[in-house]
This record gives C-alpha cells, structure tokens and sequence, in this order.
C-alpha cells in the first residue's frame, strides 16, 4: 500500500493575506495548524510535516509572517494527535546543538507514543542565521556539520551515556532518558540530492532520502543513491525514498483556473507539472503515477489552500485509490 505525507509550510491560515499586505496576528495559528494535521489523520495521511525555519521562505511568504517553531509545535501535535507520523521537513543541524536536538527529539517521539519521523538536513536560509546571529558556514562546513551531529543523535538514541569527540560537537557521557519509544530508534530522514555528500550520507546514516523534481530527476537521483549504498554493502531497496512537491488540486477546470489565479497569480514558473503538480483529480493521478514509476515511494506533498481542508478530502477520495488500484 502507498503512503502518502502532508507538508505544512504556512501557519497563518485563514488569516493569510494577500500577497504584499501584512498578515493578521492571532493566538489561532497553532489551532490552525493543528486542524489541518487532525484531518490529515482523519481522512489517511501517513505522516504531517512541518518546516524547520524562524523566518518564513520567500517561496512560501513574506519574511514577517507569523511562522511557529517547529520542535515545540510537533510536541503540542503529538499530544492533540494519535496515529499520523510527525516530523520536521527537515530540521537544520546548525540552529541547535545536536545533544540537545536528540534529547527534543526524543521527547517528540515519547509524547507522540514512538511516532517522530526525524527530518534532518545542513541548513540553507543565509538571512535565517544573519537575523538570529548564527554563524552561517560555507557549504562544506556544513554537510560535516550535519555528518556529525547524525552520529551524536544516533548515539544518544541507542547507547547508554555515550561520548563523542569531532571537529565539530563534543559531548561527554551524555544522558538521553527517557529514550525514544521507537526501537532501535526513529527512522532518519536526510533531505537534499546532493549528489556527492547528502545521498552518500543518506546510504550511510538514514532510513530515508527526501529529494525535489520531475521523474528524470528523480531517477537520475535515485541511481546515484544506488551506487551509494553498494558502496557501503547497503541494499538500496532499504532506504524510503520520498519526494516533496506542492499540489494545487481541483475539481475541475473552472475551479482549477480559479484558484490558479488565487495561489498562483505569476504562474507556475519554469517548470510546470512538477514544482507543482496543478490539474483534476485525473491530471493529479497521472503525474503522480510518472512519479511512483519513475521510483517514488513515498509522495509527500504541501497543499496551497489546505487550511480549507477541501484539498484533503479531494486527494484521499479520488487520487489516493487510483493510485493504490
């Protein structure tokens, strides 16, 4: 059976304004949120992600939309859900200490009862570090960063008081009680395509590779991650392979051109049919398909207008079944 997730990049519907005017402050943006992850539990979502950044995207929205920290809003879904997977599409190893990343993420997956999906990656929004006064390293830097500070969580996670000595992160004798729930531990997400660093890293360390782009991409990634994982005497079939895009779901024509024109007044950009996949049902089916047939295991995708919760209900009712027929 294919499982599907659902990203949540925005936090402030309904209250998002139109492009270019303030959004409304309210103490109902985590309700918002929240419902959205209730009916996505509701109606068979496999897995509720939430991005890991203090300042909004420019993809997404203006850099002064309200926008929740994700660590301690997955907490708050964990204990206002049961059976969805939550996770961070993904965390960014530089903002935290990885000791103390381990010991949040381990909470996460006590409350949520052994239900983290732990999404992790180096980190790429410069104005996010310059704004809250990290360090932001070159890219190299970075990936060793991330490198390491996997092996510290996976120490914490599975040995008692474990000690480890890197270039970057030290700890001693570090403490992770309670444990995760889940055994040996949650399932590690790395997200990127990097095609020398992050899949190699993803054949070494993960259970998961979340990649971006169209079926050539995604095949082209995919091989390469291949030939990763026969490097390290690693089976490729063992490594989830999921895939992050946006979908723009209607009806039919006339709603779609309506809400084109809503989510999308610039266009779909360069390249249509893929960053984001806009159509019926019918249309949604057949790029999804091109997407399982080109590898994909595990679609995961954001939905512009999801605070309606309409695109839920579309997309488990008529995109779902086709595709697991």
């Amino acid at each position: 059976m294919i499982k599907f997730g659902i990203q949540q990049p925005s936090h402030t519907f309904p209250q998002k304004p139109p492009r270019g005017e303030r959004p409304t402050e309210g103490h109902a943006i985590f309700q918002n949120v929240q419902r959205v992850a209730q009916e996505a539990e509701r109606v068979g979502f496999d897995s509720f992600w939430i991005m890991d950044h203090f300042i909004q995207i420019p993809i997404v929205g203006s850099p002064d939309e309200p926008i929740l920290e994700p660590w301690i809003t997955l907490a708050a879904l964990a204990a206002t859900t049961s059976k969805i997977r939550l996770g961070t599409m993904v965390t960014g190893t530089p903002y935290r200490n990885p000791a103390l990343l381990a010991k949040m993420a381990a909470t996460v997956d006590v409350v949520s009862n052994g239900r983290l999906f732990m999404g992790i990656g180096a980190g790429w929004y410069e104005r996010e570090f310059n704004a809250y006064g990290w360090t932001f390293p070159p890219l190299g830097e970075r990936m060793k960063r991330l490198e390491e500070a996997i092996q510290v969580i996976t120490a914490m996670w599975t040995r008692n008081a474990p000690s480890f000595q890197g270039r970057y992160y030290t700890i001693k004798d570090a403490i992770c009680e309670p444990r995760p729930v889940q055994q040996p531990r949650p399932p590690i997400l790395i997200g990127g395509g990097g095609e020398q660093v992050t899949l190699r890293l993803v054949a070494r360390y993960a259970e998961a590779s979340n990649i971006f782009g169209g079926p050539s991409d995604v095949r082209k990634k995919y091989a390469i991650l291949g030939r990763h994982c026969q490097a390290v005497g690693r089976d490729p079939s063992t490594v989830l392979k999921t895939r992050l895009g946006q979908m723009l779901i209607a009806r039919n024509e006339t709603e779609l051109t309506r809400k084109l024109a809503r989510y999308f007044p610039g266009g779909l950009g360069d390249d249509p049919g893929w960053s984001v996949i806009a159509g019926t049902p019918d249309q949604c089916i057949e790029r999804c398909q091109a997407l399982l047939d080109a590898g994909v295991e595990y679609p995961i995708f954001s939905f512009p207008d999801a605070e309606t919760l309409e695109p839920l209900h579309l997309f488990a009712k008529e995109v779902v079944p086709a595709l697991e027929g």
